[in-house]
């Protein structure tokens, strides 16, 4: 493949060495990954006895959402490289570090002393948090959100299959993105799939109305990994909706359960502690009608993703709990008319 640019001609540049690609990626992180991101170069900062002598690329903090960062380990890899022998087992490896607390209290530890240490980290902390305690965020952060970026310079063929197969991690936990380089001379352009914004969506699939798929999933597979109170909120919400009328369907599919009329009027994503819901409602009218919980913008792609205008209202627990019931009602009761007329 190659990119013409104003009749220049833009070859697609192999890399040769992992070390190479890295820091590129190190280079143009912001432009990666987006201005409200913070990226910290493991390799330089942190020992590699922090992760039980295993350690990513770099340690990527999301700040976009300051109510619900996101942390993810990065790993970046060659297309070259050998899938089986090399990247899934440093991958599993990662899996392994979040299910070890003590493993992730050393890294939150290392982190912190790391961040201290380092006036421009501390800056860049320092603006989204406030005042905040910059342990305490590391803490939290790293124990509620526990995301893998996989980053390659080609496309992989075994990774739909495996992230089929280990559902309940790779699936899960694992978000992938192609970085490409073009280079002309002395310069060069980058391609970048998905979007970071809509990385939660890599390897999935638009929604549809008809959703079919090879594997079943069932809602235990997305209650089993969140907190006490997040399986309440859904267990309440379901029993509440389902009140309204009993031919409403909640749909589990991989990466979210929906609530189905003759449509999908809302995706529901359960996170360790708390619920996600994305209405299919333009946001202004979502925030006329909920006001004592969290009401979150969509970017242009994610709504094109759903299909339609729609937002995110975070549930953290069963407090007016009525709002989103209601609004759910006026929804089914809209999709009823609109089939009936």
């Amino acid at each position: 493949m190659i990119i013409l640019q104003n009749s220049r001609k833009f070859n697609e540049y192999k890399y040769k060495f992992e070390d190479k690609f890295e820091k590129d990626i190190v280079d143009s992180h912001s432009n990666f990954f987006g201005a409200a991101t913070i990226y910290i170069d493991a390799k330089k900062k942190i020992g590699s006895q922090s992760l039980g002598n295993t350690i990513p690329d770099g340690f990527l903090f999301d700040m976009s959402d300051p109510e619900s960062c996101e942390f993810y380990l990065v790993e970046v890899e060659l297309e070259s490289h050998d899938f089986y022998k090399h990247i899934f087992p440093q991958i599993t490896k990662f899996f392994a570090f979040f299910k070890n607390s003590k493993r992730q209290k050393e890294l939150v530890e290392k982190l912190f002393s790391t961040i201290n240490t380092d006036t421009n980290l501390k800056k860049q902390f320092k603006k989204y948090l406030g005042e905040q305690e910059v342990f305490k965020f590391l803490n939290d952060v790293i124990d509620n959100s526990q995301n893998i970026l996989l980053i390659i310079d080609g496309e992989k063929p075994e990774l739909p299959e495996i992230m089929d197969t280990y559902s309940d991690t790779w699936g899960k936990m694992v978000k992938v993105m192609t970085v490409k380089k073009y280079a002309s001379g002395s310069d060069y352009i980058f391609t970048v799939h998905p979007e970071f914004e809509t990385i939660e969506y890599s390897y999935q699939d638009a929604p549809s109305e008809d959703e079919t798929s090879s594997i079943t999933y069932s809602e235990e597979f997305h209650l089993e990994s969140v907190r006490a109170n997040v399986k309440a909120i859904y267990e309440t919400l379901k029993k509440r909706v389902e009140e309204i009328d009993t031919s409403i369907i909640f749909n589990p599919q991989k990466y979210y359960i929906s609530i189905k009329c003759s449509k999908n009027i809302v995706f529901i994503k359960l996170r360790k502690k708390k619920l996600r819901l994305t209405i299919m409602l333009p946001e202004e009218e979502i925030r006329e009608r909920i006001k004592k919980h969290s009401v979150k913008s969509l970017s242009e792609p994610v709504q094109n993703f759903y299909n339609g205008p729609c937002a995110a209202v975070d549930i953290e627990n069963l407090r007016d709990i009525d709002e989103i019931v209601d609004v759910i009602k006026s929804l089914i009761e809209k999709n009823s008319s609109e089939t009936t007329s």
